[in-house]
Formats: C-alpha cells, structure tokens, sequence
C-alpha cells in the first residue's frame, strides 16, 4: 500500500488505563491497523479483545479528549498567487494544509473552577471568603501556584487566548479576595 510506505510513523500514547495509537492513512488502512492489533493481542498475549472497543476517530470530523486536552485536526487554507508577465495569466491555487490543534477545554475549567469558588458560572471572578484568614503572601501565593501550574499544564497547546482567560479569571479572584480582606 502506497499509504504505508509515504507516511510509516505511528504513534503510540498510554495514560491511566487508556491507549491511543495515531497514524495517518484511509479509512481502508486504519481498519486494517485495527483488526492486525487485534489479532497481535489476542494471538500474543492471550487477551480476548473485542473489536468493538478499539474506535477509529477521524480528527478533523471529531476532537479527541485525552488528558485534558481537546486535539483536533484543522485546514488552513492559503492562497498561493503567480503571475507570469511574459505570457500575460495569473495563476491562482488554493492549498489546504492540515494542522493538528490542541485546544484548552475551557468549559470544563471555568466549571472546575466555579466548584472551588474562584469564579461564577459564566467565568465572572469572584472573592473567596475561606482564604481570607490567611496572611496576603499566603493568599498571593496559593493563586500564583494555581496559576502556574495549570499554565504549565496547558502551555502545549495551540488556543493560549483560553488558557489567558484561566490566568485572567485567577488574578482577578486573588484580587477580590484581598480586597475583601482589607475591607
């Protein structure tokens, strides 16, 4: 198969019980791919597999949620221009390049972080009342290490205007806390 030989690579990905393989190809490769893995793991290592539970996703019809990351394959489409004066015509080529993106599920954050308080439903920042017993190096810090820590979780991906949005929602509840202390 032609497929096979122009792009061989395949990548193989195992976190918490879950497996991904990655691959370019045809819908034709991919199912071949996934009756040869579960034949090798059935034959080697005497597991009963069923088929059922392998899924083949395309990305660019289906984002893949894995880790905490929402990956998704997107065109960029780009026009390419030529023009020729000798011969007098213009040449016009539109070239679709595919680019794997990964997005930060920002939904899922600003719920995670309505559930702790730092915000409101709708990613409106909002005081915590526990923290402010604490000292204002205290509080400062336990936001700026939330703050890091999520940035540098996320800092792979593709969409940092969500991941600004996070930071944003975080300084701003840090500084209604402490505003709510010295009040």
């Amino acid at each position: 198969n032609l497929c096979l030989v122009k792009y061989p690579l395949m990548h193989y990905v195992r976190y918490q019980g879950k497996s991904i393989l990655l691959s370019r190809g045809t819908a034709l490769l991919m199912t071949k791919w996934k009756s040869y893995l579960v034949h090798f793991w059935q034959s080697n290592f005497d597991l009963w597999f069923h088929s059922r539970r392998a899924h083949i996703k395309q990305l660019y019809k289906n984002p893949l949620d894995f880790m905490g990351y929402l990956s998704i394959v997107r065109l960029n489409p780009s026009r390419v221009r030529g023009q020729m004066l000798e011969n007098s015509f213009l040449i016009n080529i539109a070239i679709s390049n595919k680019k794997l993106d990964t997005l930060v599920p920002i939904i899922p954050l600003i719920g995670s972080l309505a559930k702790e308080k730092f915000c409101n439903l709708l990613g409106h920042p909002i005081s915590k009342p526990v923290r402010t017993d604490l000292s204002d190096s205290d509080i400062m810090d336990r936001f700026g290490r939330i703050c890091r820590n999520l940035s540098h979780y996320y800092s792979g991906s593709s969409q940092k205007k969500s991941l600004y949005r996070i930071k944003y929602i975080l300084r701003l509840s840090c500084a209604k806390t402490l505003a709510r202390k010295h009040k």
